[in-house]
């Protein structure tokens, strides 16, 4: 199937969010409230989510929509599903910080099928159709085929609400020091995600994440050649909350090296 038209109405969803996003950014002040320890939901978070919502249940009425902040499920249904970020990054945002993004993505019976992730303070849209590959602001792109752990830039995030695995974390995270030419922890899962699709970074990982977190990223990825698993080197990255992405040798590199950081029991949420 084509998914075309799927696609462009992500994009002019996004375009629409992205302008409430910069309207808010541009203010001294808006308000910004607490969902649980250390994170944040703001009234661009949530006007720009109705406005995706909006664009997409015009153009597709009969769809399913899993959104962060209004419609939250545990599970996805079969048929179709966008799954929506208004932002991710929205601490970023918050303080300013210019990496933040929209991210929106069609699954269909269970599988992902259109991924669109736009960092809105850079104007950097990714995108990619199920077997059409990936592209940043319509040009193709590809993971790096760097298969030296020593010389590749890792990309990670930091929990910011379960600090149960810190202790482990920090371990993990100095190894990746020692083993690597450096790990970037820019705030924004969608965007690291999309930093390993169009080489930037040759792998990433973390913990803690949800569903609309990855579910357009993972797509990205996948079309661009790489590798996604959780971090049991299976397929429960979208709600088991642990994932590993990168061209198949870090990949490997990255889930050997969390093994030994974590108990068997700890590799899943």
């Amino acid at each position: 199937m084509n998914y075309s038209k799927e696609l462009e109405v992500a994009k002019q969803a996004a375009k629409e969010a992205a302008t409430i996003i910069r309207e808010y950014a541009g203010k001294t002040s808006f308000d910004v409230k607490l969902k649980g320890k250390n994170d944040l939901v703001t009234d661009a978070d949530v006007n720009s989510e109705k406005r995706i919502i909006k664009v997409i249940e015009e153009a597709f009425p009969d769809d399913h929509i899993l959104a962060e902040e209004s419609q939250a499920k545990a599970s996805i249904p079969e048929g179709r599903i966008w799954i929506i970020d208004p932002i991710d990054g929205t601490t970023n945002f918050a303080h300013s910080f210019p990496v933040y993004c929209v991210s929106i993505a069609l699954w269909e019976n269970r599988q992902p099928k259109v991924g669109l992730v736009y960092e809105v303070a850079n104007d950097e849209l990714f995108t990619a159709t199920e077997g059409g590959g990936a592209y940043l602001n319509e040009e193709r792109i590809w993971i790096s085929q760097n298969e030296d752990p020593s010389s590749s830039l890792i990309g990670t995030g930091f929990p910011y609400n379960n600090l149960n695995l810190v202790d482990n974390y920090l371990k993990l995270f100095k190894r990746m020091m020692e083993k690597t030419h450096g790990v970037r922890r820019p705030g924004s899962a969608a965007w690291d995600l999309c930093n390993v699709a169009c080489g930037r970074f040759e792998g990433f990982y973390e913990y803690g994440l949800s569903a609309w977190d990855v579910a357009a990223g993972v797509l990205i990825i996948k079309e661009a050649g790489g590798v996604i698993t959780d971090w049991k080197g299976e397929g429960d990255w979208l709600f088991g909350q642990r994932i590993i992405a990168g061209n198949a040798s870090v990949h490997s590199f990255l889930m050997n090296e969390i093994r030994a950081c974590f108990e068997e029991e700890e590799l899943k949420g």
